[in-house]
């Protein structure tokens, strides 16, 4: 359904009186991802990485500088406003904060039923009614303002804006932080109802690791605007791989007393993203840096055909392997070797 290719999204830095650019923050750099028909992909990282700048360019609040974003066969990611208007009908957002993006002026059938109002369809309030049925809220609750509802409904609504115009993809930018973890849990399971019911794709950009396990069918690892690792999502939290992908997994609150928690154990902090280092963005916190690391361009290598990692760790023992896959038992032994670097 979705295929993303060099994808870059740069934000100019203005200085002097005239705001002209002295540099550019690198907020994604060359990203490539796919997301299949009923697929939901997760981007997980700490907050900054550029998974936000991701979603938000896929349907279009951002123009990217660079890359093409192929939907449904057709690149977007140059079109103009008047050719987007049919493509806002079938890809949506649901923002992070339910309060925020809802407009306290307006109601919630005016809230629901605005898309249904540019597209021009008809029967508009009964569609509003059927929306609100579906996401669990009630039809009295339409002629209701967002400041009446409690945040869980309030997402609630969100989720019933972005499904009013029938779209078959939507991101969902971390749908449930800004809830309690009781909600979180019966947004998480609407989101999945819904996703069955209307054969939905969803990109789940998110940092609560365990709410990404508990949706996701794959997961994408960024750091600092680029992908470090891809997988799905039970192989990549069986054999985490990038060192980077083990420190964000080792912060998982556990209640095992001798396991180290936190990222605090990392040296360093993550390079600028306006003038970030050549070779592995990770190298300057990684346990394992070797020199040739923070030389040039770290490509994504392929362990197998669903796992993808960006270390030069692995690239040396990809390169020694290539060709000899015969049988079931030399593939059992790379594997082995793959598990002795990790």
């Amino acid at each position: 359904m979705l295929e993303v290719r060099d994808l870059k999204m740069y934000f100019p830095v203005k200085r002097g009186l005239l705001g002209r650019a002295a540099g550019y923050v690198k907020a994604v750099d060359q990203v490539s991802f796919s997301v299949g028909k009923g697929e939901t992909l997760a981007l997980v990282g700490e907050s900054g990485c550029g998974k936000t700048t991701v979603g938000k360019c896929l349907v279009r609040l951002l123009r990217p500088t660079a890359g093409s974003i192929l939907f449904e066969g057709r690149d977007i990611a140059g079109l103009d406003r008047k050719s987007l208007k049919e493509y806002r009908r079938r890809m949506q957002i649901v923002f992070q904060d339910p309060f925020g993006s809802l407009n306290p002026r307006m109601t919630v059938v005016d809230i629901v039923g605005e898309g249904l109002a540019i597209m021009g369809a008809p029967n508009r309030e009964e569609r509003v009614g059927e929306l609100l049925d579906i996401v669990g809220l009630s039809q009295e609750d339409g002629s209701r303002y967002p400041h009446e509802f409690s945040g869980g409904q309030r997402q609630r609504i969100g989720i019933a804006r972005a499904l009013a115009v029938g779209p078959s993809f939507i991101v969902c930018d971390e749908p449930v932080s800004a809830l309690d973890v009781s909600i979180q849990a019966q947004i998480l399971n609407l989101l999945e109802e819904l996703q069955e019911k209307f054969a939905l794709s969803y990109l789940i950009v998110a940092h609560d690791l365990a709410v990404v396990r508990h949706i996701a069918d794959r997961v994408l690892v960024m750091y600092v605007g680029q992908v470090m690792e891809e997988a799905f999502t039970e192989e990549l939290f069986a054999r985490p791989m990038h060192p980077y992908t083990q420190a964000l997994f080792a912060s998982i609150p556990s209640l095992d007393p001798s396991r180290p928690c936190g990222l605090h154990h990392l040296p360093g902090e993550p390079p600028s993203p306006v003038d970030p280092p050549p070779g592995c963005r990770f190298a300057s916190r990684c346990p394992q840096v070797m020199e040739k690391c923070k030389e040039g361009s770290i490509p994504l290598v392929e362990i197998s055909p669903t796992h993808r990692v960006r270390c030069l760790l692995f690239e040396e023992i990809k390169e020694k392997w290539r060709g000899k896959f015969k049988d079931k038992e030399t593939t059992d032994e790379y594997l082995e070797e793959i598990r002795g670097v990790i």
